[in-house]
Parts: C-alpha cells; sequence; structure tokens
C-alpha cells in the first residue's frame, strides 16, 4: 500500500466516504442490509456529523479510511478502514489522530459481536464503561473509554 497521510475531510469527498463506509460495514457485519441504510446514513452525515464533528480521512491512492470525532465532547461517532487494509496500521493512525483532537478522553459505542473492532480498542488502552442498544439493529453494545492517563 502507498504510503497513508491523514488530511481533514472535504466536502467533494462525501461519495468517495459514504462507499467506504458501506463496503467497510458489509465486510464487518454482513448480516445487516446497510445499502438499505444509505440514504439515512447521507443525511445524518450531512446535517449531523459534519457540522459537529471533527473528520479526518486517511488517503494513500484514494480514501482508505476516515474517523469522526466530536472533539470538546470526546464522542468517537465512526472509524472506518477498508477492509482491504485492515490490520495495516491505518485504524491506529486515525484513532491516534482522534486522541490528539481530544486529548481529555474518548467514549464510543461498538456492537458487541464486532470481535474485530473490540480487541483493537482494547489493545489501545480502552476500557469497557457500560453496554446498551444500537438504536438501528436493536445489537447490543458495549460503550468503551480512554483516558489519557491510563
Amino acid at each position: 500500500m502507498p504510503s497513508v497521510a491523514l488530511r481533514p475531510y472535504r466536502e467533494n469527498d462525501l461519495e468517495a466516504v459514504l462507499a467506504l463506509w458501506r463496503h467497510a460495514w458489509d465486510a464487518a457485519m454482513p448480516e445487516i442490509d446497510f445499502g438499505a441504510r444509505l440514504d439515512g446514513w447521507r443525511k445524518r452525515w450531512i446535517e449531523e456529523l459534519v457540522p459537529r464533528n471533527s473528520i479526518v480521512v486517511a488517503e494513500a491512492g484514494g480514501i482508505v479510511g476516515f474517523v469522526v470525532i466530536e472533539a470538546k465532547s470526546g464522542y468517537l461517532d465512526q472509524i472506518v478502514v477498508r477492509p482491504e487494509s485492515w490490520g495495516g496500521g491505518v485504524a491506529k493512525m486515525l484513532l491516534d489522530e482522534a486522541k490528539r483532537l481530544a486529548a481529555a478522553g474518548i467514549t464510543l459505542d461498538v456492537n458487541q459481536s464486532n470481535a474485530r473492532a473490540i480487541r483493537f480498542y482494547e489493545r489501545e488502552r480502552f476500557v469497557r464503561a457500560g453496554e446498551g442498544v444500537n438504536p438501528l439493529s436493536d445489537k447490543p453494545t458495549f460503550r468503551y473509554a480512554w483516558r489519557p492517563d491510563r
């Protein structure tokens, strides 16, 4: 893979980011029809995520990942990496950038069935801080938290 560079999200990244999001989640959770959610996700991206969050994309011959974090609260809404780049350090680069943007700490929710993501967050010193339910899928979730003093 070419070297990876991080940069802020730009409006003309929208279609590439949506396609990447769907591709990654189709691979991670094939039992969910993410194609059926694409229009709602596009609306949420434009109306909620872009105006309220810091969004950073990872590029290596195209967009290979992105992270969405609300720096003030430290809530990490999305971290997505192209499946072909899984295990290649892109997710760690994006998470390190999120930690820089939300230096006081980060919280996130992850589906309990997403074992790959759970292993990643636990390796990165996140600790389980609660449980919940994903409002879109009704699947159980874990809340994870990271603080810089851990």
